[in-house]
């Protein structure tokens, strides 16, 4: 069948060069000879082992595979476990702030805000929606994407809408959110550590 095929790709090259113009007719009848002996072959040989090449095809299907019912939770939660582990974030929020000075508190969150920014920058590709800076004007063209503008005060007719933009706002152009190949349980967001003695 290889030698067929090699044969019938020689024959049709051959119709192209100039030197065998007065041949043309015979490569033409010898070309449609051996793709009817080629499509013979393979058709023959296709018929005679159907059961093998299903017994192939069905070794290279891809294997479905479920996601566990919890997939979602335990890569939130591990996303929490980075950026605990990147700026003690959790550590933050649960503390109970109250006690201590506002000095105190802005010293403990400039690490937090390093530590949290670097793992968002590693998550997320994140970009602000308005280009026109805060207090700049813009004008909303009918059609304008909806989840990206958040219109307040007095609301009436319709696009386009001009105002005065309060919050340039944010948006995420990819997502590298952390994968965990299987996991029974919610994992914990960062392990108890014991210094043992």
């Amino acid at each position: 069948m290889k030698i067929a095929a090699v044969v019938l790709v020689i024959l049709n090259a051959a119709l192209l060069l100039p030197a065998v113009a007065e041949y043309a007719w015979f490569l033409v009848v010898a070309s449609l000879v051996t793709a009817m002996v080629l499509a013979g072959v393979s058709f023959h040989s296709g018929a005679s082992k159907p059961a093998a090449k299903l017994a192939m095809a069905e070794a290279v299907k891809p294997v479905a595979v479920n996601a566990p019912d919890n997939q979602a939770q335990v890569e939130v939660v591990t996303l929490l476990g980075i950026f605990q582990e990147k700026g003690r974030f959790i550590d933050f929020l649960m503390e109970d702030i109250t006690p201590f000075t506002d000095a105190e508190v802005g010293g403990v969150a400039r690490a937090v805000h390093q530590g949290c920014r670097e793992a968002v920058k590693e998550h997320f590709h994140i970009e602000p929606i308005s280009q026109v800076g805060e207090g700049g004007m813009i004008t909303l063209p009918e059609g304008y994407c909806a989840d990206e503008f958040r219109l307040v005060g007095k609301l009436s007719g319709e696009a386009p809408f001009t105002g005065k933009i309060v919050h340039k706002g944010w948006r995420t152009t990819s997502v590298k959110l952390p994968r965990v190949l299987k996991c029974d349980h919610i994992p914990a967001i960062a392990p108890a550590q014991i210094e043992l003695q």
